[in-house]
């Protein structure tokens, strides 16, 4: 049965950031992040690879260019669509899910299991827990989870700001946020503005969690952190990095 977890987070994408997102990616990116997970896990060709809150599905279709078998997991029905079209296309090896990670029922075993682009952060403590066990339940022995997240506690407290803007293509991005704790989580209102001048505001959570916390959401499940990298090309991770790749091993 669906659990039916109100989540604001699972609204964000539905607007106009579903394209601003994709403006904030940097030109080669996806290639380096496609490589760097295949190297983690040890992917041959023809490995498998669960892609967890896909969005559009830079990674899924990049590692089906090269013969890995993926499962592109989303709830936004355009993100999959958008899959689906480029997929067929492209004759690419991936099955697209439309749901939410929190009623994803899974039947494969993974090499790897990916959640990039800070999503993660979307899910309390109850909830990141039952993203955890599902997928740690559905890895092969030795298989590894790959988190890309810059809201972790040791890189979240040090860059707080109450305000920000930045630029995603032609949008300007502006983003109110406050800290609160109890659970450790920081709110925020984005409000995304058009080269047409017309606006759009969004709200967003993202739950903070320190690595010592991680670690033991990995240990309640089976899961143990082998690797930490600031960047895809394996730079070791060190505090002042503003963002973080957590490479876990199923023991």
């Amino acid at each position: 049965m669906p659990l039916n977890r109100e989540n604001v987070n699972d609204h964000f994408f539905e607007g106009t950031y579903k394209d601003a997102w994709k403006k904030t990616i940097p030109e080669g990116l996806t290639e380096v992040e496609a490589d760097f997970i295949i190297e983690m896990a040890n992917i041959r060709e023809g490995g498998s690879v669960l892609d967890l809150m896909c969005g559009w599905g830079r990674h899924s279709i990049e590692l089906a260019k090269r013969y890995v078998a993926v499962t592109a997991v989303d709830n936004l029905k355009e993100y999959i669509g958008e899959i689906d079209l480029k997929a067929s296309m492209q004759g690419l090896n991936i099955d697209t899910v439309q749901t939410s990670v929190l009623d994803l029922r899974l039947e494969e075993k993974y090499d790897a299991a990916i959640c990039m682009g800070n999503s993660f952060n979307f899910f309390n403590r109850e909830d990141a827990l039952s993203i955890l066990k599902n997928v740690a339940f559905h890895l092969k022995p030795k298989g590894v989870v790959v988190i890309n997240s810059w809201s972790i506690a040791e890189i979240a407290i040090r860059y707080f700001k109450e305000k920000d803007w930045y630029w995603a293509g032609d949008y300007r991005c502006v983003i109110e946020s406050k800290y609160f704790i109890n659970p450790s989580r920081i709110q925020s209102e984005q409000t995304i503005i058009s080269a047409d001048g017309s606006s759009e505001v969004l709200q967003a959570i993202d739950y903070i969690y320190s690595l010592d916390d991680l670690e033991a959401l990995f240990n309640e499940v089976g899961l143990k952190t082998r690797a930490l990298y600031s960047t895809p090309r394996k730079k070791k991770w060190s505090f002042g990095d503003v963002r973080i790749y957590i490479v876990a091993e199923k023991i």
